[in-house]
């Protein structure tokens, strides 16, 4: 009879350390590294968001990529390994969608920003407008490269809207992407370029001479999506979820961002 009952305790006991081992298994996480294309113009804000994810998804590992919308875009096109792109202008993230690359399911549009001129922070100019680049002391004006840059784009729309582009094309000096822009003018390359207000709001460098008008370009809306190819569908878009929380949202505001 005791040999029975030490049994039973045996077989209890057994089949408890199986079900908390079986608990453990269960609940453990695999780790996954996951590749993030990102605008140039996130680079300040998804560093800080990278080493927020990082604790609250320790299994989790980013390695963000930053870049033109467009050329990171082509990348993809091309067969680039990545998981989550994200964009400064929706033109490239339906360029993918047209061409079957996204989980389309995932697209989301995440932030806004605004287009505005600047100049080294030193800079003696007296002009306050987008019109007024057309002025003699403007020898050079910076913009990202318009078929690869959406910035870029954005400051021809504007330049466009006041009918100044075609008196300014021997002016224009053309950047890989909107970061490029911001060194330009901070190191005075350049008298004056075309950046986000974001890109302004993180130099000391630089000071903000005049905010283009909403009517003067398209909306300027960052969306992000999960790429088709990704192996890790679901912490991709678990990431994406991410960006969407207060504490992402709330790095995002920092940085001048706007949220939708």
């Amino acid at each position: 009879m005791k040999l029975f009952k030490r049994g039973i305790v045996v077989v209890a006991l057994l089949s408890m350390v199986f079900a908390l081992a079986g608990c453990q298994t269960t609940t453990k996480s695999e780790p996954v590294a996951l590749t993030i294309s990102a605008a140039a113009s996130l680079k300040d804000a998804m560093t800080e968001i990278q080493d927020l994810y990082a604790k609250e998804e320790p299994d989790a590992t980013l390695a963000i990529t930053f870049g033109s919308s467009g050329s990171l875009a082509e990348q993809i096109q091309q067969g680039a390994d990545v998981d989550v792109f994200l964009s400064a202008s929706t033109k490239y993230m339906n360029n993918l969608k047209d061409a079957e690359l996204l989980n389309n399911d995932t697209i989301k549009e995440l932030l806004e920003n605004d287009v505005v001129l600047i100049v080294p922070k030193d800079s003696t100019t007296t002009i306050t407008d987008f019109a007024q680049v057309v002025d003699p002391s403007i020898t050079k004006v910076a913009i990202g490269e318009p078929s690869t840059v959406p910035a870029g784009q954005y400051a021809v729309d504007v330049f466009t809207f006041y009918n100044v582009m075609d008196k300014i094309t021997d002016k224009l000096v053309y950047g890989k992407d909107v970061k490029e822009v911001l060194t330009w003018v901070e190191t005075g390359n350049v008298d004056a370029g075309v950046v986000y207000s974001t890109d302004a709001e993180v130099s000391d460098s630089v000071k903000t001479i005049a905010v283009a008008s909403d009517e003067s370009h398209k909306a300027i809306i960052y969306p992000t999506a999960v790429i088709k190819t990704s192996k890790n569908p679901e912490a991709a878009q678990a990431f994406i979820d991410f960006l969407s929380t207060d504490a992402a949202k709330e790095v995002f505001v920092k940085y001048g961002f706007k949220t939708l």
